[in-house]
């Protein structure tokens, strides 16, 4: 295969990053836009010596689970939204069958075992408008307006767009407004190759509160006229915290550590279960709370706790699972590696009158094997007790330090909250090496209309 050859292709199965898969002659092609069952006419962009990638030029025969006409019309060039034109159903079977797939062939997870304890994916029954967080970036078009949208895929090009089919219906007014001030005000965006201009926006909102925050993220130490858009803004209904983040590193980080005030107060309040938290703008919060309650209705059946247990919740955040845990358990201990989600932690365990929840700053695999030998050294070789032990750690899963830990506490239970089914899998198999079995796996689709998945697990003790 050569660059720029054409070629007709069926398309077999989804990529990680949501590109369709087919072959041409044994010759394996990525092509973005493409869904299982698709044939399609594409051109080859980049060819290496295996597999290639290729341009979707025109679609021969429509898959069957193919959606008409995507709810978003900027879904095929936005970066956001990876398989929008696939149908709900067939995107939830996708997802299971990845996580499945992972357990099988990186887990060594034996199918017969699949079989017994792999519960059906929970979907959403609207899969649109369900983040309550979104980080826009701002820019200029080629006649020098002022923009806001997402990026392209793998870019830094802004497609336009204000009325995302993912966010809530307010992100557009506000939005609007944002980009009306900046033309009239003459402040620049912010150019994050160039590392000039000045502003990039936050918004979140509280889906049981309906309380609205606005950052704005600005490359100086104020934001000029800032009072005319105050103004505008705080008339929105559920405005509540509008504030500025300084941020003037050359990063593609966005947010700044630097919280300024200026209208409302410095947070917003939502709810998970019964659970009440404070949510500032730098505050870890999962961007899906109807999916979120489910996730951790899950670790909450899965940990089945009587009110007697001690459980340790590692990469706890801003304290979200412990505090649903220690609900109904005598004791919980968090740990959490910045500081700022502790301090939120804390204050979320205070508001909510929780004094059987304890929180440590730190690495997890660091806090808790350091802990536990600390123990050993001042309780007489006696090893410190857990019987549950919860972990939901980044993509990047959980160091085999920790797992080690965790093997030589012996919890009768381990709940694992995974955010990517291939090290989910990698570390189950060392955990069931270790002498835990795998007893329930359940994905929850959290991202609908990505490729990415969740996915809780029970491994108990043999």
């Amino acid at each position: 295969m050569q660059k720029n050859d054409l070629v007709t292709v069926a398309i077999e199965d989804i990529g990680v990053g949501g590109e369709g898969i087919g072959k041409v002659d044994g010759y394996t092609l990525f092509i973005k836009d493409a869904i299982i069952g698709d044939v399609v006419e594409a051109k080859i962009v980049k060819a290496k010596k295996n597999y290639g990638y290729a341009r979707l030029m025109n679609i021969v025969t429509p898959s069957e689970n193919r959606v008409e006409k995507p709810a978003c019309p900027m879904a095929r060039r936005c970066g956001g939204c990876q398989i929008q034109e696939m149908k709900y159903g067939a995107q939830l079977a996708f997802k299971e069958g990845k996580v499945r797939g992972n357990l099988e062939r990186i887990g060594e997870v034996p199918t017969e075992l699949l079989d017994k304890v792999m519960q059906p994916i929970v979907g959403m029954e609207e899969p649109f408008h369900y983040r309550n967080k979104a980080q826009f970036p701002i820019g200029t078009d080629k006649e020098g307006h002022i923009i806001t949208g997402f990026y392209a895929g793998r870019t830094h090009s802004i497609i336009p767009n204000t009325d995302c089919a993912l966010g809530v219906a307010v992100n557009q007014k506000i939005l609007e407004i944002i980009l009306h001030f900046m033309e009239n005000n003459h402040i620049s965006a912010y150019d994050e190759e160039k590392h000039k201009g000045l502003v990039r926006v936050l918004i979140r909102y509280g889906f049981k509160t309906d309380e609205i925050m606005v950052c704005l993220v600005i490359n100086g130490e104020k934001l000029p006229h800032a009072e005319k858009l105050v103004d505008k803004l705080c008339k929105i209904p559920g405005m509540t915290s509008i504030t500025i983040s300084v941020n003037k590193a050359k990063t593609n980080v966005i947010m700044g550590n630097e919280i300024k005030l200026l209208w409302g107060q410095t947070y917003i309040t939502d709810y998970i279960g019964n659970v009440k938290y404070q949510i500032s703008p730098l505050s870890f919060y999962q961007v899906n709370p109807v999916q979120t309650e489910k996730l951790y209705g899950l670790a909450l059946d899965y940990a089945n706790l009587n009110g007697n247990e001690t459980v340790w919740d590692l990469y706890c955040g801003i304290g979200t699972i412990s505090l649903f845990l220690a609900q109904n358990a005598k004791q919980v201990y968090g740990v959490e590696i910045v500081p700022q989600a502790i301090d939120d932690a804390r204050n979320n365990a205070k508001i909510n009158d929780i004094t059987n929840a304890e929180f440590y700053v730190g690495k997890a695999e660091e806090v808790l094997p350091e802990y536990y030998k600390e123990y050993e050294k001042t309780h007489n070789g006696e090893t410190v007790h857990a019987d549950v032990i919860v972990v939901d750690p980044p993509r990047k899963g959980c160091e085999e330090s920790l797992l080690q830990t965790i093997v030589d506490m012996q919890p009768e239970k381990v709940v694992y909250v995974s955010c990517d089914s291939a090290t989910l899998a990698r570390d189950v198999k060392f955990l069931r090496a270790k002498g835990y079995e795998l007893k329930d796996v359940t994905p929850v689709d959290q991202f609908p209309h990505t490729v990415h998945v969740e996915t809780v697990c029970l491994l108990s003790r043999k």
